[in-house]
This record gives structure tokens, sequence and C-alpha cells, in this order.
């Protein structure tokens, strides 16, 4: 007999009366939470080997958190994740321009006007991977500059094994990149557990992509071998971490993307003292590693406040710029297609 349950409550109001919900999903030993505003993930509780509970996600107790933060805690982010420099791109001829809300110069996360920052219809779903919340908008044609009605749907579930699965889809009447992603900050410690500079992450990635001054990538992947960014083999986040300007902030470059449409599993994260384990798999062919280097000073769930590198991030998507970029897998999605992507967390404690 399925142990899971689903939860339905109010989180708060719009300055307009829009209620705003809370869908929590349990499978009676872990539980997580999110919100139809943002389609955001706002919890996810685990047990440690002491039997005591923690949620492990940075974010805010309230809504009111969430209405006035541009940090993403938890959240989807489109229509494209991560940069796109110059703040254009082209695309079967004409060029789009798009905000320039990353150094006066890039668009960073979709712009100023964000999906984090939009209600989503939600609904709840059950599927192979479990019980959850499917959420749905259309993102209509022209939004953020970019091409295309694309009606967007992120499912969020928890199965009975402790894996949840963050399912993505698309379809768009215009060709348009499409790049979604959720943008989660983990502390394995809890969200007031300090600094994860003891955390062990090993990825299967063996290079990530050269930057230049602004974060865009050349085109360059670079060997992450003999460097700071090897961690090939299970390493503290924070060994090397110092040899970097402000942290890790990087896309990896996964050594064997999926082929088949099944999420590939290149990524593990253990936290000594909780016992905890996170495995991450995905379909998509890159991540973005982040510590968190700019939450320092913020004030979070229950008055904690957050310290620099006091999270991670491991944003699956398709690379940064690629719509100017020839030779990186294709993020343009078109009226023949559809967008379909993967990614799991799966839990042990």
């Amino acid at each position: 007999m399925s142990r899971l349950t689903f939860k339905e409550n109010i989180f708060g109001l719009l300055s307009d009366g829009t209620e705003v919900h809370l869908y929590t999903v349990s499978n009676g030993s872990m539980s997580f939470s999110c919100s139809d505003y943002g389609c955001t993930v706002t919890s996810i509780n685990l047990p440690e080997k002491n039997k005591c509970s923690s949620d492990i996600l940075l974010g805010y107790s309230s809504l009111d958190g969430f209405l006035n933060s541009d940090l993403c805690f938890g959240t989807v982010v489109g229509r494209f994740a991560n940069r796109i420099g110059g703040a254009s791109f082209s695309l079967d001829g004409k060029t789009y321009q798009l905000d320039k809300n990353d150094a006066e110069i890039n668009t960073l996360h979709g712009g100023f006007d964000r999906y984090e920052k939009k209600m989503w219809t939600a609904k709840r779903a059950s599927s192979k991977y479990g019980l959850g919340v499917r959420f749905t908008r259309l993102s209509p044609d022209g939004e953020q500059g970019f091409p295309g009605n694309l009606t967007a749907s992120v499912a969020y579930f928890l199965g009975e094994d402790n894996t949840i699965t963050m399912e993505y889809n698309g379809v768009t009447d215009k060709a348009t990149p499409v790049n979604l992603t959720n943008h989660a900050y983990f502390n394995l410690k809890g969200y007031n557990g300090g600094p994860v500079d003891r955390h062990l992450l090993s990825m299967d990635c063996p290079s990530y992509l050269e930057v230049d001054k602004n974060l865009i990538p050349t085109g360059k992947k670079i060997s992450v071998s003999g460097t700071a960014y090897d961690f090939t083999q299970p390493k503290e986040m924070g060994k090397d971490i110092s040899s970097i300007q402000y942290g890790y902030d990087n896309c990896f470059v996964l050594a064997k993307p999926s082929t088949d449409g099944k999420p590939v599993e290149f990524a593990t994260v253990k936290e000594p003292v909780s016992g905890r384990v996170m495995h991450v798999a995905t379909t998509l062919p890159g991540v973005q590693f982040y510590t968190a280097n700019w939450i320092d000073g913020e004030k979070g769930k229950q008055g904690f406040v957050y310290s620099k590198h006091g999270a991670f991030c491991l944003e699956t998507q398709f690379f940064p710029d690629s719509p100017n970029k020839q030779d990186f897998p294709s993020s343009i999605l078109r009226p023949e297609d559809e967008y379909h992507h993967i990614t799991q967390y799966r839990f042990e404690f």
C-alpha cells in the first residue's frame, strides 16, 4: 500500500487578492512542499541518522519572503536559464533583443520579467515517478523578448524510493530557445547548517565551459584534470574554493549525456555529519554548479541569516549562451517538437 500523501493549504495572498497555495507531498519518510507562485519548491524535509528532521532547502518561511526576493530560492527559471551574451540572439534570420539585466550587458534567467514572479496553474498529479503537482503556464509570444507562445509544464513528484523528480515539458508555435531549470539552494545539514565546505561532491563531468570576464562561454571546453574544478572523485566543496575569486559558478559538461530520454546519474553529494546523501540524474547535457556566492546577509527561514557559501546549487540545463553557439547542443524548440526533460534528486538518510 502506498504511503504517499498530498496536502494543500493557503500560503498567502498577492496584493490583488489572488490566493497562493502550498502543496505538500510525503512518502512517510520524507516530504517536499511547493507553491503555484513561481513554481517554487519551498522545502524538502529529510530525517538524518539520529532521526531528527531538517529542511535542506534555503528560502523563506512565508510568501512575503519569496515576493520580495530576487535570489531564485527553489524557483523555476525560464524561458532561458543562465546567461545569453549581449542580451540578443539570431534565429532563422531574425535578431531578438532581450533584457540587459546582468551587468547591463547580458540576459540572466530570462531578464526582468521572470517566471518566478508569475502564478502557475496547479493540479495534483500522479505518474510512474510518484505523487506530486503539475504546474502549467502560457508564456506569450514576445514575453521577455522571446518568440513564440510557449505552453510550459513543470511537474514535481515524490516517489516511494525518496526520489524527487522534476519533469519539464513545453510546446511552441514559433521556434524559440527553451532552457528550464529549478534553482534550488541545498544544504544537506539543513537550511541553517552554515557553510557547505565539508560537503563531498563527485561529478562525472570531465570538463567545464570556459567563460569570458562577463561569464559568457567562449565556446571552449576546459579539462578539469589537475584544476580546482576537478570533482571527478569525491572532494570537499571547500577544498579549493579559495583559489576561485568568488566561488564556483560554472557550467560543467556531463561525460555521458542522455541519448534515449532517460536520466543519467552524474553527481553525488555526501554530508558526513548528518549522514545524508543526494544523487542527481538528468537528461540535460550540462549542470551549473553554484556555491551561493551572493547570499551573504540574506535573512531567510525563521529569521536565520544565510552566509556566503551556505548552500550549493546543481542546476541542470542546456549550456549558457547556446542560442549564440552553433557547436553547443541546441536549445531551440520548434513547433513540430516537444521540449521534454527530467531531473531527479534521490536521497539517502
